[in-house]
């Protein structure tokens, strides 16, 4: 507590002045192990020591005169404990605390310059005319400063650990991801390695097949000509035996019906040699192209079981066989108008919509000489003529005169179909805004047809339109194929 208040104390008056009040009246020195009198003054025990051997007899102060006893004084420990502290502080402020230039405590701060310097700095020195604070202002306001700083240092901190917080669980779920990704392709993987297994099965199952079938039929005319040359060789050597009898008998042998010079007549007597080819039925440079045909309609999803809506359906139109058959009935069959259905397009929309994922469809055209086909909106106008384009919410392909196919765009776009399809299949890649159709007759391969690319929004329906018959020339239906019509690739 005594240093605590010396220290203040130092920060407020000059050593030199504390020095000037505990100097011995003596050596007038600093006391050194000094000693207190009855009269309370206190001397160096050295000096004191000396002034007693000097009076002999009594002893007397020499501040106050008054007569005191030398071995009644007891060692001033206060007073020696002061001194050691402000040798202390005399010791600090010389060395870090204490101007350089002038030797005096530092107890201003320069603002211009931004130094500690002393009073005389402030006044005579090189700071003169400068603006000061005194270093107890500045040190509250440095230290709300740091303060400041320290609250946005640890707003920082809260942030940078708030981002590693959310960068540790972005990575831990990329690696969580990354696994389920990597179980998937392996899947996947394994899926088409058994998808080319099983076609390079069925490739050399072809192989062999032929090769078996041609073998058989060469081993057959194997059998045959040696058949054939086992009779040759009979009747070489019969002649050859007959050519060694003597000439009577020759003559007589030779004229018979049933010489055995007469040729001999084999079961079969084409003996010419024509080499067979092996043609397994396919092109080595044809695998690669159909396997892929094969795989394509594979790995597309299984095949939708779709079914009419007859609330949709037009008036006039007829459905059947568990809402799977669409077909124009006449006019005496007409039955009465429903809110949801069509009233001036030969239409009607399937009962399940899609508004995600990916999905494949197939729908049986036959011999229909006129009809259209695809998706729309559920949102499309019904009351009206629907107006068949991706703008009014329409993705249709179509066939009339039964010649002429056509993707219903802006303009519409001519299909160079050659080969006329009695089966169309459709696959919807909603995320992805493609719409494809294919020529679906084979159950191996799918053949493309044409591809509708957009940004689909909303509920996409499955439409057919039957077109209306004219003159009896288009009455056949359309058909989606029952469960168990559906062929699994």
């Amino acid at each position: 507590m005594q240093r605590s208040i010396l220290r203040r104390m130092a920060c407020n008056i000059r050593l030199p002045v504390l020095e000037n009040q505990l100097t011995c009246p003596i050596c007038l020195e600093v006391f050194k192990d000094p000693v207190m009198l009855q009269c309370g003054h206190s001397y160096c025990r050295d000096c004191l020591w000396g002034l007693m051997k000097e009076s002999h007899i009594h002893l007397l102060c020499p501040v106050c005169r008054q007569e005191v006893d030398y071995s009644s004084s007891p060692p001033n420990v206060t007073l020696k404990h002061l001194i050691e502290t402000l040798q202390i502080l005399s010791e600090e402020q010389t060395t870090a605390e204490t101007c350089p230039n002038h030797n005096n405590p530092l107890c201003l701060y320069c603002e211009q310059d931004q130094e500690v310097i002393c009073g005389l700095c402030g006044t005579i020195g090189d700071h003169r005319q400068h603006p000061v604070t005194p270093l107890t202002s500045v040190y509250s306001r440095m230290k709300e400063e740091v303060s400041a700083l320290m609250t946005e240092l640890q707003k920082e901190r809260g942030g940078l650990e708030e981002q590693i917080s959310k960068l540790t669980n972005n990575k831990t779920r990329i690696l969580n991801e990354s696994d389920v990704f990597q179980r998937l392709i392996c899947k996947e993987f394994r899926e088409l390695q058994r998808y080319i297994a099983e076609e390079e099965a069925h490739f050399l199952k072809l192989v062999s097949t032929k090769a078996t079938e041609l073998i058989n039929s060469i081993e057959i005319q194997l059998q045959q000509r040696n058949e054939i040359l086992s009779i040759v060789q009979d009747k070489e050597k019969q002649l050859e035996n007959l050519g060694n009898e003597n000439h009577l008998h020759f003559i007589q042998v030779r004229h018979r019906p049933s010489c055995l010079c007469q040729p001999p007549l084999p079961r079969c007597a084409d003996t010419s040699y024509s080499a067979v080819s092996f043609k397994p039925g396919f092109r080595q440079d044809d695998i690669k192209l159909t396997v892929w045909k094969r795989l394509h309609r594979r790995i597309l999803p299984t095949p939708e079981v779709l079914k009419l809506d007859p609330l949709t359906a037009h008036p006039l139109l007829e459905l059947s066989r568990g809402d799977t058959v669409v077909k124009c009935k006449s006019l005496a069959g007409r039955r009465g108008s429903n809110p949801e259905g069509f009233e001036n397009s030969s239409c009607v929309l399937a009962t399940r919509g899609f508004s995600t994922g990916k999905h494949y469809w197939e729908v049986i055209v036959g011999a229909k000489q006129k009809w259209r086909i695809g998706v729309v909106k559920g949102t499309v106008s019904r009351k009206g003529k629907m107006i068949r384009s991706p703008e009014a919410g329409a993705w249709l392909i179509g066939l009339k005169e039964g010649r002429y196919y056509e993707a219903f765009t802006s303009p519409s776009v001519y299909l160079p179909i050659q080969t006329r399809p009695q089966r169309i299949g459709i696959f919807l890649n909603y995320e992805r805004g493609e719409l494809t159709f294919y020529n679906a007759d084979s159950p191996d391969e799918l053949i493309p047809l044409y591809t509708f690319r957009a940004e689909f929004h909303g509920k996409l329906y499955p439409v057919l339109d039957v077109c209306w018959q004219e003159r009896g020339t288009n009455p056949q239906p359309l058909m989606l194929p029952m469960s168990a019509a559906i062929k699994a690739p």
